[in-house]
């Protein structure tokens, strides 16, 4: 090969190098003008994975795809391991007459081939050689193979300056796909019905009512007032559903504007309206195969509620100033807080839209109708909050209880979530006490948290909640309780006496 072609070659391989941003389009480039420009018949660059000494074919030309997944060499292992473990060129003149030659790619079953020769140059990184760069070309005695050996160490040379990160790349993605993996699987599990909190009748029916629909393409209607966790059945419906690896798509229709909403839902294309500077796609669209939350459904105007019974009846839309119809796959779950039935009497909800997304209704009840689920979901935000702000709070003093029990909960579920989130913020203790909660829970007739009517009483009352919490530390032990508390067993018994407490209650 003149001079000049070398020039010419190397001038191509840095451009293919330089122009694709993708590194493996790159290095099929290179060996694409290396097949042109060699008489190449076939050519592999080879990296070492740095953590498991494999080595294993990046990119290939003349190989199949499964061949290239396939063949893996161990360091050492035949011409290219000892190539990658040396950091020395290797040629030869034929390969059918190298014994060390193992033909795992199979180039010499290949009869129309003929007689090959071969070269393998290292690829290094300073002194560290991170792969191998090989070609096969057609056998010709006239053909210097010292000159090809010292062409394709140049292409090395160039190939290593960006081959250098190709399998910190790939590892880079494989971690990132078993995250991604990882993120779905506790997604998942997450939003398993058995990690909604409530044991009460009512809740029982709701998550035989999930379990039952959860499978299907049913459309659901979630109803229930704010606050009682519509959202966590949606998510659990969606995570437990054939959809699960599909897109899930959240929309409150109550916080965007009702000229809006439209295109929020259906997408709109470039000019639709003054501002719609580029094509959008809509909810529905991004949702195909999932599933679309529409929260807050009975807030939508009578126009949308149109489109919305297509979608619902035809499984198709038009965007916002388009004339193409789109189909699309997904499975609707609704949420409201609203009186839909009054809303039809009204005449501000379609009837047809109603019946339509009433196919199977999950009714979740308030909290203060199912009062035996208020200490298990206190518990829970108790532990999750607490080891959020790193705090070691253990529990709910007595009179908490009896505060968090006898409250009405007119927020439901969310309030007492963040009446529990403010009194481990306050709390600088191992136990909360009835002074870190809202005031809406401490005073009023109707929790039964009024002060106490004089200061002798609520110096009793603090006196009995300090024996109780005392003992309960102490199993019953009345004189490690009174040493608790630095007062003398005497003094402690007559006081428990005097509160009627009776410490074999706590044993």
């Amino acid at each position: 090969m003149k001079s000049l072609e070398d020039i010419t070659l190397l001038y191509e391989i840095s451009q293919a190098l330089n122009e694709h941003l993708d590194l493996k389009k790159a290095l099929y480039k290179v060996l694409e003008i290396l097949s042109s420009s060699l008489d190449m018949v076939r050519g592999t660059i080879t990296i070492l994975h740095p953590l498991r000494d494999e080595i294993h074919i990046a990119v290939a030309h003349g190989l199949s795809k499964s061949t290239m997944e396939s063949v893996t060499y161990k360091l050492g292992e035949g011409i290219t391991g000892r190539v990658i473990e040396t950091g020395k060129a290797v040629t030869i003149p034929k390969i059918s007459e190298d014994p060390s030659f193992l033909n795992r790619t199979a180039a010499r079953k290949d009869a129309q081939t003929g007689e090959l020769s071969y070269i393998c140059v290292p690829i290094q990184k300073g002194d560290r050689v991170i792969g191998a760069l090989s070609a096969d070309r057609h056998y010709d005695p006239s053909y210097s193979l010292k000159d090809g050996e010292k062409l394709l160490s140049v292409v090395a040379t160039m190939v290593a300056r960006h081959a250098i990160n190709f399998e910190t790349i790939r590892l880079e993605q494989e971690k990132l796909r078993e995250e991604n993996r990882h993120l779905k699987k506790e997604l998942e599990n997450k939003y398993q019905v058995t990690h909604i909190i409530g044991n009460s009748n009512k809740m029982r029916e709701v998550f035989q009512m999930i379990s039952q629909v959860c499978k299907s393409n049913a459309t659901v209607l979630i109803r229930g007032e704010s606050g009682t966790g519509k959202e966590l059945v949606a998510n659990s419906i969606h995570y437990n559903s054939h959809r699960s690896k599909f897109p899930f798509v959240k929309v409150n229709c109550a916080a965007l504007p009702e000229n809006l909403i439209e295109s929020e839902l259906f997408g709109h294309e470039k000019g639709a309206f003054s501002g719609a500077v580029r094509q959008k796609l809509g909810k529905f669209e991004l949702a195909n195969k999932g599933t679309i939350f529409l929260d807050e459904i009975g807030s939508i105007g009578p126009d949308v509620q149109v489109k919305l019974l297509r979608v619902l009846q035809e499984k198709e839309f038009d965007r916002v100033g388009g004339a193409k119809t789109i189909k699309t796959d997904v499975r609707v779950i609704a949420a409201t807080n609203k009186n839909l039935e009054q809303a039809l009497e009204e005449e501000t909800f379609r009837g047809d839209l109603y019946y339509r997304i009433n196919v199977f209704p999950i009714y979740l009840p308030p909290l203060r109708e199912r009062k035996t689920d208020v200490l298990l979901l206190a518990d829970h935000f108790l532990e999750k909050y607490a080891r959020e702000n790193h705090k070691d709070i253990r529990r709910f003093s007595t009179p908490v209880i009896d505060m968090l029990m006898s409250y009405h909960w007119p927020g439901n579920v969310r309030e007492l979530e963040n009446c529990i989130e403010r009194a481990v913020l306050l709390c600088e203790e191992n136990v909360i006490h009835s002074y870190h909660l809202p005031p809406t829970l401490q005073t009023g007739e109707e929790t039964g948290t009024l002060p106490s009517r004089s200061l002798d009483e609520a110096v009793a009352k603090v006196e009995k909640e300090m024996i109780i919490d005392s003992l309960k530390n102490t199993r019953g032990n009345i004189s490690l309780a009174a040493r608790m508390l630095k007062t003398t067993v005497r003094k402690f018994s007559y006081k428990a006496n005097a509160y009627r407490v009776d410490y074999r209650d706590y044993r």
